[in-house]
């Protein structure tokens, strides 16, 4: 049985829909504009995303409760916006976000009314364009009378890599009366929860991922000129035995060049290499034994480098599910139900 319905936009390979079915619910929608990444997600779940979000009609959009976004950060133009407030002119979302893809995002929420929307990007997103970006994000929300809370979650509280990003999850006041601090974010797991450990994770034998000669001395001397001027930048390498609560960087869409925020140590002389494509996964929650790649090396470290923890956004899923089971059960919000 499902417990609810969600559309997957910004879908890329489908962490937001591995963790949302995980809680019982059932996608309805999906689109990606990276033809690699639908190529991925029909491997895996058998349907192939729709395209540019651009050119959908939001109304032939199927009815869903959760509407689920991973959405690019944009700067958005102001000048419109300043021109009206000097007039005295009523502005709504479409005037300060439109040309952005999270227009698009608005433009759904407007058009299909989810009970419940979780937005997902990077952690600079509240400093992006010296903040502006977040306060037109957060101003739209809200005149799309939405209650939301956010929070930045570091997704190494499930998984060993530091991987920090903002949750953005908002309720329908026409549906629900909810405060945002009951809006529930996870910022750690549940005390049950098994951890996978970096030295679980790694093999200490891969034959294939060595960094060639050019790739590890440019490395080695992008880090020296760093480390002279005193900072911190350049590689990170793991060697064996890898320590009980060991964690990587942030592995990013770039980490198919040259592997510099996780590398290897090898033994007998060999230069460092650089994570599998089974590892890489694992560092963001993903199970080797289910998900399958049928892209190129080179595609599938973007495709992980650009998706989520999926257990992090799970944590979140299960509280957004909570509130949707009790509102289908009893026909009442979380204010009624808060004291119980």
């Amino acid at each position: 049985m499902n417990d609810f319905r969600f559309i997957d936009l910004f879908a890329g390979i489908g962490g937001f829909r591995v963790a949302l079915q995980n809680v019982g619910g059932k996608c309805v929608f999906s689109c990606d504009n990276d033809k690699f990444a639908r190529h991925t997600y029909h491997a895996n779940f058998g349907e192939i995303p729709y395209g540019d979000i651009r050119s959908i009609n939001k109304k032939e959009i199927p009815a869903h409760d959760v509407l689920c976004a991973g959405f690019p950060c944009q700067p958005f133009s102001i000048a419109g916006v300043s021109k009206k407030n000097s007039m005295g002119a009523a502005h709504g979302f479409t005037d300060t976000t439109k040309g952005t893809l999270f227009f698009d995002v608005a433009a759904t929420i407007h058009t299909k009314r989810p009970k419940v929307f979780f937005l997902e990007n990077v952690k600079n997103l509240k400093s992006h364009d010296k903040g502006n970006t977040f306060k037109v994000i957060t101003n739209a929300l809200t005149k799309l009378n939405y209650e939301f809370n956010y929070k930045v979650v570091d997704g190494s509280k499930w998984v060993p890599q530091h991987r920090e990003r903002i949750f953005i999850v908002g309720y329908d006041k026409e549906q629900f009366n909810i405060s945002r601090d009951q809006i529930i974010i996870p910022t750690e797991p549940e005390p049950d929860y098994i951890y996978p450990k970096l030295r679980t994770i790694l093999n200490r034998i891969v034959f294939d991922h060595t960094l060639g000669d050019g790739t590890w001395k440019a490395l080695q001397a992008h880090k020296a000129r760093h480390t002279a001027k005193g900072n911190g930048f350049g590689y990170s390498l793991h060697t064996f035995p890898i320590p009980e609560d060991a964690k990587t960087r942030t592995i990013s869409a770039r980490y198919h060049k040259d592997g510099a925020e996780v590398l290897i140590e090898q033994k007998g002389g060999k230069n460092p290499r650089k994570l599998t494509i089974q590892e890489a996964m694992q560092l963001q929650g993903f199970d080797p034994k289910t998900f399958r790649f049928p892209v190129s090396k080179t595609q599938a470290y973007k495709q992980i480098g650009n998706s989520v923890v999926v257990p992090a956004v799970e944590a979140t899923a299960r509280e957004i599910s909570k509130v949707l089971t009790n509102y289908r059960q009893n026909g009442v919000s979380v204010n009624e139900n808060s004291n119980q």
